[in-house]
C-alpha cells in the first residue's frame, strides 16, 4: 500500500500533455500514445459537445502527475480510452478512483454501456475492473503492437437505455 499523499483529480489540460506523455512513455513503452493523440482528444473534451472525459490525478505536495484516464462517448456507448497509475502508487486505490471518476462521466453523457479493452496479460488491471462489475465478452487478435498481444474486451452496463425521447418519436 502507497504512503504517499491522496492524490488529487482534476480535468486534463493542454500544458498536462507533457508530463503525461512522460508517464505513458514509463509505463507502455512500446505502445505510447503519441502527443498528437492527446491533443486530438482533449478537443473534444471541453463545450457543449464534449464528447471526451480526460483526468489527471496530481499529488498535492509535489504538483507530480501520477495518473491519468480519458474516455469517450457516442450515442449510448463510451469507451476506456486510457487509464494509467505511476507504478510507485499501484496498490493505493488511485486506478479505482481514476475509473469511478470516468463512470460518473459516462452517466453524465447518458451513456448505457460502458466498453473498455485491456492485455490479456494484465490481469492486476482486470481485477479492477471486475471489481467494477466489468465482463468480458471477447478478444481483440493481435491489438497491442508491438508484440501482437490479444486485448480482452470487456464490458459494463451503467444505466438501462431509456425510451425514446419525444424529439427522435416525433421525427421517425
Amino acid at each position: 500500500m502507497s504512503t504517499a499523499t491522496a492524490a488529487v483529480l482534476r480535468e486534463m489540460r493542454w500544458w498536462d500533455i507533457e508530463p503525461v506523455l512522460e508517464l505513458e512513455h514509463a509505463l507502455f513503452p512500446d505502445d505510447a500514445w503519441s502527443p498528437g493523440m492527446f491533443w486530438s482528444e482533449l478537443a473534444h473534451a471541453r463545450g457543449p459537445g464534449a464528447t471526451r472525459r480526460y483526468v489527471v490525478a496530481e499529488d498535492p505536495a509535489t504538483g507530480r502527475i501520477v495518473g491519468y484516464a480519458g474516455l469517450a462517448a457516442l450515442g449510448d456507448l463510451a469507451d476506456v480510452q486510457t487509464i494509467a497509475v505511476s507504478r510507485d502508487q499501484w496498490g493505493g486505490g488511485l486506478g479505482s478512483e481514476l475509473l469511478t471518476d470516468l463512470l460518473k462521466h459516462a452517466t453524465a453523457f447518458e451513456c448505457a454501456t460502458v466498453l473498455l479493452e485491456v492485455r490479456v496479460d494484465n490481469t492486476r488491471a482486470q481485477k479492477l475492473y471486475e471489481r467494477f462489475g466489468f465482463e468480458p465478452i471477447g478478444f481483440r487478435r493481435g491489438y497491442y503492437q508491438p508484440g501482437n498481444v490479444d486485448a480482452l474486451v470487456m464490458r459494463l452496463h451503467v444505466q438501462e437505455p431509456g425510451p425514446a425521447s419525444a424529439e427522435e418519436t416525433e421525427t421517425d
